[in-house]
């Protein structure tokens, strides 16, 4: 299997040694994304403005190769406060996402100041 790597200006560039994307086997997967805005960097206060704009960084990816987030099957998500801040990013996701949803994972991680971060898993097929 070839791996074939994604990249775009309408997502956060990489600060580390990985790619935004990867294609391979008839799947597409993101990077775990942070909430920050690609042409500012500045990053909303709240869960809900945090999960949409994640959700558009993951959008953008997503959109190099055509797709869009109903090719999406799997999410996993982190929230820095799981508990305090599930219903915020539950509402701003329900806005990016229709039945049937993707599979869904959601867990509580210590993430580097900021409240949400995402990837995800798309069919390209």
């Amino acid at each position: 299997m070839t791996r074939h790597p994604v990249r775009t200006a309408g997502a956060p560039l990489p600060k580390g040694a990985y790619s935004q994307g990867a294609e391979g086997g008839g799947l597409l997967f993101t990077a775990g994304f942070g909430p920050q805005d690609p042409r500012t960097g500045e990053v909303a206060p709240t869960a809900r403005e945090q999960t949409a704009q994640v959700l558009r960084n993951v959008a953008a990816v997503l959109a190099e190769r055509g797709l869009t987030l109903d090719d999406v099957v799997k999410v996993t998500a982190h929230l820095q406060h799981l508990r305090r801040d599930f219903a915020e990013y539950d509402a701003a996701y329900r806005a990016f996402f229709t039945e049937p949803f993707p599979v869904r994972t959601t867990v509580g991680s210590d993430l580097m100041d900021i409240l949400v971060e995402i990837d995800v898993v798309a069919t390209t097929r």
